[in-house]
Order: structure tokens, then sequence, then C-alpha cells
């Protein structure tokens, strides 16, 4: 999971090779470089706690129920969560390096070429019904995802470009790649295994909730659909006894509750239903924040300033069909959307506003060259008139060939209304009727796989290794329930794409995509909004955790992963909310920089 976490991309989250490999390879055996390195050694995870211990159960708001457990149908931040603790892929990755170390495989080979790449499976990894995990697994889950009546579009980008891998015997495995790319070994590294087993021969689009076998540390415990789900921690882990796995994952249950609107999620977290809760709303963390359960410390509030890559979000527009397929109507509905007003009035002005689609790609030395949008309904007025848009005088709504300007915002959240209001005000006031369109998450998830909504509110993660492709690739504008809910097309991005694929200097990558950002925010496939570079995290104070809190790259889905009961700090708590006294606070502040010591 923690792999996830690190390199997914827009989103979206770990000795030597036998003999035998190279009697039967002899085309790679000739020019190959063997991993991990000659003195790797299995060392303990540099971010766990030393002091972490086996038990308990933490439990989490996890938005709404999704409409599958399965990552490979269902695109979604909370799903990878599961899935990731459910099952492993072929690498994992070190937490501060970034380097690919073993995960299922104990060894991989690349080609001089690049194009070629082996993997070793670890012949002590088993599935959680005792049967060995094997390259047959490897090959029916990779076959699978790539099937074409199989709804995996964005998982399908990064593995099209292998052909079907190839069993060289029941523990190794060979992929082919049809082109040299620098994420060729993150993709077939990356993908989460699945037992063929148990799930050859079902139809893999219904292969949603139930999960029966499994190799990762956790299994699915209860599911109360709508309600709750818990994750139990598997004593019989065939990975346990690893240094790097000491310290990490100490969760005895993982309890993850479903709520359609989060203020009602953070009521009940006040009242101790949730352990941790992220705050992703400003009032909420200025004005709510109050009261006893805060001044005592029994509630702990904290920044946590770490390397997590900013994403972006924004109101997609659908770029397939009128008004959105006329830049001139998105650059309007970028001028007519007032986000100074939204962040002084409704965020406390905590946030910084959007002008790229990728904000950690610009610093001092690479300064962001895209102007930010400013709230101008003369310029908007303009730009709708050279479209074509003028005011019908006995409705003051704007027409174009007999057409109304009126559209419907998919929204799946309450919250979004005050935001929804204010924007609706001064399109109003131009003469375009929003109209609010709410579904159950679900349902918007299933629109959008449909690419069936006019404009929608879509937010986006980002990765250290940037990948364009699947957001941003023309060839991406149709594929159902992929990540182009745009349909962004543009061939001088397509070829800078191209161009990307071969470069491994991360640096001279950065430069590309900073032309991409310049070139996707000319076009304005979205109206851009906000974010916050840091982590508002509100939990009960009975926990242990890392120095540093979450982890380098990671969001607070890392606390699950390393944050533990405390025993003494939990009956602190229960003590004092029984006496009514205070405990000792916490650094209000955490920066990881400053507290990472290895």
């Amino acid at each position: 999971m923690k792999y996830k976490q690190i390199i997914s991309a827009y989103i979206c989250l770990w000795i030597y090779a036998p003999l035998l490999l190279l009697a039967l390879t002899p085309t790679i055996a000739r020019g190959t470089e063997t991993f991990p390195k000659p003195g790797w050694q299995d060392r303990p995870n540099p971010i766990a706690g030393s002091d972490a211990v086996v038990g308990g159960e933490i439990a989490v708001f996890a938005g709404q129920y999704p409409k599958s457990l399965n990552y490979y149908l269902d695109n979604n931040s909370f799903t990878v969560e599961v899935f990731g603790a459910l099952f492993e892929t072929l690498l994992s990755m070190h937490p501060i390096t970034l380097e690919y170390e073993p995960g299922l495989a104990k060894t991989w080979r690349i080609s001089d070429d690049k194009k070629t790449f082996t993997f070793s499976i670890n012949q002590h990894a088993r599935w959680s019904d005792g049967h060995p995990i094997t390259a047959h697994d490897v090959k029916w889950t990779f076959d699978a995802i790539l099937d074409p009546k199989n709804l995996t579009g964005p998982h399908k980008v990064s593995l099209e470009r292998f052909s079907s891998p190839t069993i060289l015997d029941e523990h190794t495995i060979r992929f082919q790649a049809k082109d040299v790319h620098w994420m060729n070994l993150g993709a077939v590294g990356g993908f989460n295994i699945l037992p063929k087993h148990v799930f050859e021969g079902k139809d893999f689009n219904k292969i949603n909730y139930e999960f029966p076998v499994v190799s990762g540390l956790y299994k699915i415990g209860i599911i109360n659909e709508g309600i709750f789900l818990t994750l139990e921690r598997r004593e019989d882990w065939w990975n346990t006894h690893a240094k790097s796995s000491r310290g990490t994952g100490n969760f005895q249950t993982m309890k993850f509750r479903f709520y359609a609107e989060r203020e009602n999620a953070f009521e009940a977290f006040k009242k101790g239903q949730f352990d941790l809760f992220p705050i992703y709303t400003s009032r909420l963390w200025v004005n709510e924040t109050r009261g006893e359960k805060f001044s005592k410390d029994w509630i702990v509030k904290q920044k946590i300033y770490n390397q997590n890559p900013i994403g972006f979000q924004g109101f997609a527009m659908n770029m397939r069909k009128p008004p959105f397929d006329d830049i001139r109507v998105r650059i309007a509905m970028a001028h007519l959307l007032d986000r100074p007003k939204m962040n002084s009035t409704l965020m406390y002005s905590q946030y910084f506003l959007h002008r790229s689609y990728c904000e950690d790609l610009y610093d001092k030395n690479h300064p962001c060259p895209n102007q930010l949008i400013e709230f101008d309904k003369t310029r908007a007025r303009d730009l709708l008139k050279q479209a074509g848009w003028t005011v019908n005088p006995a409705t003051g709504i704007l027409e174009k060939n007999n057409q109304a300007f009126s559209f419907k915002f998919l929204t799946r959240q309450a919250s979004t209304d005050k935001f929804l209001a204010i924007y609706a005000e001064d399109l109003k006031d131009v003469g375009i009727e929003l109209i609010i369109d709410r579904k159950d998450w679900a349902a918007w998830a299933k629109d959008m796989d449909e690419f069936n909504f006019e404009m929608t509110w879509a937010a986006w993660g980002s990765g250290v290794f940037k990948n364009p492709e699947s957001m941003w690739s023309s060839r991406e504008a149709e594929r159902k329930s992929g990540n182009n809910i745009t349909g962004f097309k543009n061939t001088t991005v397509d070829s800078l794409i191209e161009k990307q694929k071969s470069i491994f200097d991360i640096q001279e990558r950065n430069s590309i995509y900073r032309e991409i950002d310049r070139m996707i925010y000319d076009a304005h496939p979205y109206v851009l909004l906000w974010n916050i570079n840091y982590t508002r995290l509100l939990y009960w104070n009975k926990f242990g955790t890392p120095d540093t809190v979450l982890s380098k790259y990671g969001d607070e889905t890392s606390a699950y992963w390393y944050w533990w009961i405390d025993r003494d700090s939990e009956a602190d708590l229960a003590d004092a909310m029984s006496q009514g006294l205070s405990l000792p606070p916490k650094e209000p502040s955490i920066f990881f920089d400053e507290m990472f010591t290895e």
C-alpha cells in the first residue's frame, strides 16, 4: 500500500536470479542488470516507530460507500487503500529514497535496452489459503486488466505498453515492453496481483466486495453495506517477520465508516465514533475545534508539513459537447468564479488559488508563468458574446441558436452547495442558469464513467513521479471509466507525452511537464479552484505515532500504517475525560524535514 501512496500518478495508492533463468532466457542473459543491487539488505522501515505495538482498532471516516472494493473497477482513494491492504505488488518502494525494493518478487532483472523485465517471485509468498503465489497469478491478473470487456480503463494505460507476459517457470515471469518508457518497471512491478485459482472463470466486472483469498497483511472482516467495513490483521501473513514490516500495519482492526455528508461524520468524530479525522473544510478547522475536548487536548489538532505531492481540484467541464466545447466559454466560466470571495468568506483565506495543474513543478528556480484567472464579469461577458451567446431580453438568459445557456452541475454532497450558490448567482447575473444535479457516490461515479455530465467538482491527487498520459492524452479522451474526464485533446501535448516516455532523468521530464502544464492551462478544461500544502489532522489523544506523525510523501492515510494504540495514552485519555483534566499538549505543527532522522 505504501507503494501506491508514493507513485500513483494524477489520480488516484513494494539473491540473485536462479541459474535456470539463464538457461531459459538466453536472449536476455546477455546485457542485463540484476536487482536489488549486491549488498542490499532488508532493514527496518526508517519511519516506523520503535515503540510500536500490535493490537487495538482505529476507526476512520471513509466517505460515501464505494461502488466497488475492486480498485481495478473503482478508481478512488478509499478503494485503493483497501485493495492495497489486501493484495500485494511485485515491487515495493523505500519510503524515503523511493528506490525499488522486493515485494512479492525477491529479485528482478532489466535488459540493457530497458524493454525486458524478468521477476523472480519469492517462493515463500503465500495466499491466505496457503496456496503459493506464482507466475500464473501474475499473468492472469495482467490479462484480466487488459481484457477489453473488463472496465479497467485507467489501469490499461500503463500495461498496454507490454505484450502478455511469458511464464518461464512457476516463480519466474518475463514482461516484454513494446517501447522504452521510464515508467515500465513501475508499471509491471506496481499492479496488485490477484489469485488466479479464486477468480478464474468469473465475470471480472462483478468482482466487487468478496475477496475470500488475499496476499496482504489484512483481510476483510465485516461489511455492513453503506454503514461500515472492517479490515482484520492476519497473523499468518507470509512476510510478517521481515525487518521492513516491523512497526507497520499495527492495528488489529481498521474500521471504515461511511457517511453521505462529511459534516455529519465530523459530528460523529467529536462524539468519539471516529479516532482520526482529516479536515478539508476551513470553517470546521477554524470555528469547530473549540470547547473542552480541544482545550484540554483530549483531541489533538495538528498541521503536518511533509512532501506529499500537491494535486489539483476544479470544476471539470465536459469538452465533448456544447457549450463547453468552446474555449471562449470555458475561459468565461473561469472568470465568473469568485475565488477570492469564496476563500475569504467560506474558507478563512487559508487556501492558495490554483494557477497550475501541477503546482509542485514550480519553485523559485522555476516560477509558474500561468497568470491567475481573476474574477471579471466584463471579460466573461465579452468572451461569451464572441462565442455567439446573446441575452434574451424577455428572460435575461443567454441564448445561441435558440438554445438557452442552462447546464447541470453534477455533485455528490451537500457541502458543495454554499460554493455553488455563489457561483450560480454570478452566472445568473450574466445570463447563465446552473442547475444542481445531486446524486450519491455510486450514481455520480457511474455518470462519470460514461462521461454523462456537463460540469462537476473533481479533486485529483498527484505523485512524486508525474505521468500525464492517463489524464491528458488524446487517446484517453474516449476511454470509458478513464481519467481524462474532460475529453482533453491536443496533438502537441500528445507529442510531448510521447517524448517524455523514453527520458529517465526526472528533471528533464519535469521540464517537459511544465510545457504540458502551460498548454493544459491555456485550454481551460477545468475551472481551477484552490488547495493547501499541508495536512490538517484531528485525532483522539490515545495513539503512538512516529516523530514525523505521517510519512514523507503520504497523506492522513499513512497513519493507518504507522500509528498504534498507546495503552498508557489510552488510559490517560480515559482518566482525563472522566475527571475533566487536561492532557499534555502536542506540537501544533509538525515539519517532516525537521523531525526525521534515520
